[in-house]
């Protein structure tokens, strides 16, 4: 059915999209792959399970992980609308956090074992993904010891953190994933203890470049990186849509 059904990965750019549209469409694929993989093992077969990488960025939203902290959102619901600000909390991992435009978001709902059933490296391997995407620039991201993300100079007094991660697995599905700040207007993150650290800053490619970066540059970046560290590769075809999802494009 599939060209290769367990490194496969069919990529869609989804441009920009409410946080909300996006969470749903997640939550089914990820209930498809794992309603593949249940009557797989119901039928005592293989389950032949497809994978995706979802591109996009967000109107200007905040995210609570399971694990987070209500306080941490430092504004009331009445000065969120007057902002133009959406909330949610979610059941990924993690604390709060912010999406908005100009941040590239990647969602890759993906059946992990068809690559690996390790959460721990799964993690490290999208913060390596990221780290060779800034690399490009010039940028020396690296893991700040207790957090999942990538920072600049984490182990100095400028530390700042440039990318988060939070994913959801169940039945060795994940979904969520990370954010990476390109041109992310960072005033935003101003409103939230971001991911529960108070006496870190965050930041930017742009901030860090003083111009402003071609997104789709660091799209392509990340597709070629992700590829690299997860050792998967892109497919297309028809035969990748989801039975009562409609074809993303």
């Amino acid at each position: 059915m599939y060209s290769s059904p367990h490194k496969g990965i069919a990529f869609h750019d989804l441009g920009t999209i409410a946080y909300e549209h996006a969470w749903a469409l997640q939550k089914q694929l990820l209930e498809h792959i794992c309603q593949l993989k249940l009557s797989a093992r119901q039928q005592e077969r293989p389950a032949h399970t497809p994978n995706y990488l979802l591109f996009c960025d967000h109107p200007h939203v905040y995210t609570l992980g399971k694990s987070g902290k209500q306080e941490h959102l430092l504004l009331s619901r009445e000065q969120m609308q007057a902002l133009g600000i959406t909330y949610y909390p979610i059941e990924r991992g993690g604390d709060i956090t912010y999406h908005g435009p100009g941040q590239l978001v990647g969602y890759p709902v993906i059946d992990l074992e068809n690559f690996m059933t390790d959460l721990d490296r799964y993690l490290r391997g999208i913060e390596e993904a990221i780290i060779r995407t800034l690399g490009h620039f010039g940028l020396q991201g690296d893991r700040y010891p207790g957090y999942t993300g990538v920072w600049l100079e984490p182990d100095g007094a400028q530390a700042r953190k440039i990318a988060a991660i939070g994913i959801k697995c169940s039945r060795w599905v994940a979904m969520h994933g990370f954010a990476l700040n390109v041109n992310t207007d960072l005033s935003y993150f101003g409103h939230i203890i971001p991911c529960g650290i108070s006496d870190k800053a965050v930041t930017s490619l742009q901030q860090e470049l003083g111009q402003p970066v071609d997104m789709e540059l660091v799209k392509n970046l990340m597709k070629t990186h992700m590829a690299e560290v997860f050792e998967w590769h892109y497919v297309e075809g028809e035969n990748l849509a989801v039975p009562g999802i409609p074809k993303v494009s």
